[in-house]
């Protein structure tokens, strides 16, 4: 079993729209362990830590545009190690 992590950011209308608890959802069905989490310019950080065919599974909902109260215009992503693996999904 190897551990993959990625850092997407995903930018569009997806803010105030619950898409950071639809991504947990996703990600929790996923047995996905990172966050989701608002940043400053309206985009959304995610961090998805878990066996690599379900870590691209939340990235390709997240390209089809999560929920469907949200607009995704892009999505952005890129490998990422943390230092410590995250013991769930969170939001913050």
């Amino acid at each position: 079993m190897t551990t993959v992590c990625v850092k997407v950011w995903v930018h569009g209308v997806v803010q105030g729209v619950g898409f950071r608890y639809s991504t947990q959802q996703q990600a929790k069905a996923l047995h996905l362990k990172g966050y989701a989490r608002n940043l400053e310019d309206g985009s959304v950080e995610v961090l998805a830590c878990g066996e690599e065919s379900d870590v691209h599974s939340l990235i390709s909902w997240l390209k089809a545009g999560g929920p469907r109260s949200a607009s995704v215009d892009r999505v952005l992503q890129e490998p990422h190690q943390p230092r410590d693996l995250p013991s769930g999904f969170t939001t913050g």
